[in-house]
């Protein structure tokens, strides 16, 4: 269980996009698109922002600092989306990036110092930095998508109301180790 951290890891990112393609699939174009007010964030604005800081940290991460000069950040918070496919082509290409650099990882490399904006992070720390980060937008949008879609929402979690349901189908299995997202 040496490398349990960067399968836990590896899972929760995988879970974190899962919920954003989830979000994705029960909404149009229009409705991702869509801002509750001026300076607000739309779905598409996030999702283009997450995929700007993916492409930026995770690219050569290892040896490059991961605020790359490339990366233009204001412009992540202007819609330029014309298609929903063009959407989750970018959602996509950011999530690969990362999973990507994470992968390959061993438990020694966790040590190893990268930066951000010339601040020095252990790997682990830059992990654990991003994956907050993205849980926060993924958090976001799962919102936004609940606000918008109403009563038509379909849960991503446990549904109100179903809890003991739920609570009652995981205690008729075995006790076991297993990853939290493996049942869903």
């Amino acid at each position: 269980m040496k490398d349990s951290y960067l399968t836990s890891i590896t899972k929760q990112f995988e879970y974190y996009k899962s919920l954003g393609d989830k979000t994705f699939n029960q909404l149009s174009f229009e409705e991702l698109q869509k801002e509750f007010s001026q300076d607000s964030n739309s779905i598409s604005i996030i999702v283009k922002h997450l995929a700007g800081n993916m492409l930026s940290r995770w690219t050569n991460f290892l040896n490059e600092d991961g605020e790359k000069e490339w990366r233009h950040r204001d412009q992540e918070f202007i819609d330029t989306f014309t298609s929903k496919d063009e959407l989750l082509k970018t959602w996509n290409l950011g999530w690969e990036c990362l999973f990507k650099a994470i992968k390959p990882l061993s438990q020694n490399d966790l040590e190893r110092i990268i930066y951000i904006r010339n601040q020095g992070h252990t790997i682990t720390e830059a992990i654990n930095r991003q994956l907050s980060h993205y849980s926060y937008h993924v958090g976001q949008i799962a919102f936004i998508g609940k606000l918008i879609k109403g009563k038509h929402w379909q849960s991503l979690s446990i549904p109100k109301g179903k809890s003991s349901n739920y609570n009652q189908e995981k205690f008729a299995n075995k006790k076991g180790r297993r990853h939290f997202t493996e049942d869903l």
